[in-house]
């Protein structure tokens, strides 16, 4: 009887093991596909901000460190998709940023030759007249 509880036991813990080495295995998988996921975000939300434009360099990186991740991802090297999703996600923010940082630029120096303009007509307008 003994020996029929030991058994027992041993296919309970073996089983508990390899559940557990597949739960493991599979929590590796989801967050490599969120971090893909969430990189690809960051993508699309830098070329909608004008990177592809205004960052080109760094949204052509992102994408491809992107592509690089998604490749990983089907090789099933979640540690390589996890870190290269992270890559392209911070490629992607700087630039967006750095589109960010164009526009508001182009928009600070619209503002100032505006002012530059308004001045002018004030002084024209309060020089006295011969």
């Amino acid at each position: 009887m003994n020996a029929q509880i030991k058994n027992q036991v041993s296919k309970v813990l073996c089983a508990a093991l390899v559940m557990t080495l597949a739960a493991c295995a599979s929590s590796q998988k989801a967050p490599a596909t969120a971090d893909v996921a969430v990189s690809k975000n960051a993508v699309e939300n830098a070329v909608s901000a004008g990177a592809a434009d205004l960052a080109p360099e760094e949204i052509n990186a992102a994408r491809s460190k992107m592509m690089q991740a998604n490749q990983a991802l089907a090789a099933k090297d979640y540690k390589l998709a996890r870190e290269l999703a992270t890559q392209a996600q911070a490629d992607a923010k700087l630039a967006q940023s750095k589109a960010n940082s164009a526009k508001a630029t182009t928009a600070a120096n619209a503002l100032q030759d505006d002012l530059r303009v308004l001045r002018e007509e004030v002084d024209r307008a309060n020089k006295p007249q011969q």
